[in-house]
């Protein structure tokens, strides 16, 4: 495993994941250090969440909490991820060959099968954080976020680049044993924040993750960022359904 460096790796990964005002390190680790993707996802967790608990002190109800959940989530991450689905939905089922689904996905217009895929993973997204809000389970929500960045590293560890170029191609692929360690630090985190529930939520996470990967082999024979992104929505949609079957 590459020597690990928590203070570069962490800006590192908040660079690439988030649009917080940080200064990036002066080199980035390569290969990239994924083991800290999910504390980058445990950290636009827990202050979406926070904003979402401020609201419902206010006395907003959990629904228009669960709305400021989802709208702080984007605002931190840029929509990087939303953004990511959205092309991925357009290239995988608009396109009949790999050359055009690739091409598609690159195109910065969406299309009606993105504008469905955002609609429909948001509502699943806002209607379980809304249950879990008002059943006082937020921890779950912040643990979901944990759990959805792993998908992101293990694809990149497993599967070849379908493009040659583009922000994954950019970062590079990551070696098995750090993709390994953010499952190690996911894990563990969404134990801590949600005892045994926190299990049942990482195996819908790999249910998901598992579909994402025969998905993009299928169409692209592989992933892109785009395929990242996806995975990390429908990923984080698997996880708060999974918490509200299980803790609501």
């Amino acid at each position: 495993m590459p020597k690990l460096d928590p203070i570069r790796d962490l800006r590192a990964g908040l660079s690439l994941l988030t649009r917080l005002p940080l200064p990036p390190p002066a080199t980035f680790p390569n290969p990239p250090a994924v083991w800290v993707w999910p504390l980058v996802g445990g950290l636009v967790g827990t202050i979406s969440a926070g904003i979402a608990m401020a609201g419902l002190t206010l006395g907003l109800p959990a629904n228009l909490a669960a709305a400021l959940l989802l709208a702080m989530s984007a605002v931190l991450t840029g929509a990087l991820h939303e953004d990511g689905l959205a092309d991925c939905a357009d290239g995988f089922w608009g396109g009949w060959t790999r050359a055009r689904r690739l091409e598609i996905m690159k195109d910065s217009h969406i299309g009606s099968y993105g504008v469905m895929a955002l609609i429909l993973v948001s509502l699943g997204r806002w209607s379980a954080a809304t249950v879990l809000l008002g059943h006082g389970h937020w921890p779950a929500l912040i643990a979901a976020a944990i759990l959805s960045r792993v998908p992101m590293a293990v694809l990149m560890a497993t599967l070849p680049n379908a493009r040659g170029s583009g922000l994954s191609a950019a970062v590079g692929r990551p070696t098995g044993s750090m993709a390994a360690l953010a499952i190690g630090v996911a894990l563990a985190a969404a134990l801590a924040l949600t005892g045994i529930a926190g299990l049942g939520m990482a195996l819908a996470v790999l249910s998901a993750c598992v579909g994402i990967a025969a998905l993009a082999r299928a169409k692209i024979g592989g992933q892109t960022g785009d395929v990242l992104g996806a995975s990390q929505q429908l990923a984080e949609l698997a996880a708060v359904a999974a918490a509200c079957a299980l803790l609501a």
